[in-house]
């Protein structure tokens, strides 16, 4: 039964993947995202070429006057580097702050019947994207060491663990923009096992470069669907979904 909830709500959310409203979030946190990356990579290779001093003496080889240049260049490729690693998970952070759009976009379609909510205050929603990030940041980068313990094992813990965190916060979202933070909660801790299965079917693209991005897009509107249907709302009509 969880499957078929999980699959149905994929497929419908799939199915509204050209609704105007999805492609502005994803531009406007693609947009966001790439800028973030760029200021803090510049900003963090300014700092370490501003500390580095022009020139250093060094016995039997007299005076070094371009270690500066190395470290600044090889801080520029490790922070790139580390910018092309943290793309998705910046990506999908900064993007939840306007998943609200998405949510009410889905719910408009499939669930006319149901009256309006309070949009999330953009503070708020500031908030649980930073903290979201950060969660989302330290626990790849712990994430590393088990991967170097455990290589033949690196794809699974990388799906299950993105999965439990992706399940986590596109199911509080969805769920408390009608029952509230507290409700919402609970509601995960009830169905952790579908909320967590559906999380994991997200994180299966994080692989896929591109098709990453949208992941956002795509894991608010399923578990908007996922909401409403463990919360007993009619099931997602797939036609009118892919209309």
């Amino acid at each position: 039964m969880g499957r078929h909830m999980i699959l149905s709500s994929f497929f419908a959310a799939l199915g509204q993947m050209g609704d105007p409203r999805f492609r502005r979030v994803l531009f406007l946190g693609l947009a966001l995202t790439v800028a973030l990356l760029i200021g803090a990579t510049s900003g963090l290779v300014w700092l370490i070429g501003w500390l580095t001093a022009d020139s250093v003496s060094v016995p039997w080889f007299g005076e070094i006057t371009w270690l500066d240049d190395v470290v600044s260049w090889g801080s520029f490729f490790l922070f790139f580097g580390l910018s092309i690693f943290l793309m998705m998970p910046v990506a999908s952070a900064i993007t939840s702050m306007f998943l609200d759009e998405v949510a009410a976009a889905v719910e408009e379609r499939n669930y006319p019947h149901l009256p309006p909510t309070t949009p999330v205050p953009f503070g708020d929603a500031a908030v649980d994207t930073i903290n979201f990030l950060g969660v989302l940041i330290g626990a790849n980068i712990l994430a590393l060491i088990l991967y170097v313990m455990f290589p033949p094992s690196a794809i699974f813990i990388f799906w299950g663990l993105n999965g439990y965190l992706l399940g986590r916060e596109y199911f509080t979202l969805a769920a408390m923009r009608r029952v509230g933070r507290a409700r919402a909660k609970e509601l995960r801790r009830a169905h952790s096992g579908t909320v967590w299965l559906a999380g994991t079917l997200m994180a299966i693209p994080l692989s896929i470069p591109l098709i990453n991005l949208l992941i956002p897009i795509i894991g608010a509107a399923t578990f908007t669907h996922l909401f409403h249907l463990l919360t007993g709302a009619q099931a997602p009509d797939q036609t009118n979904s892919y209309r």
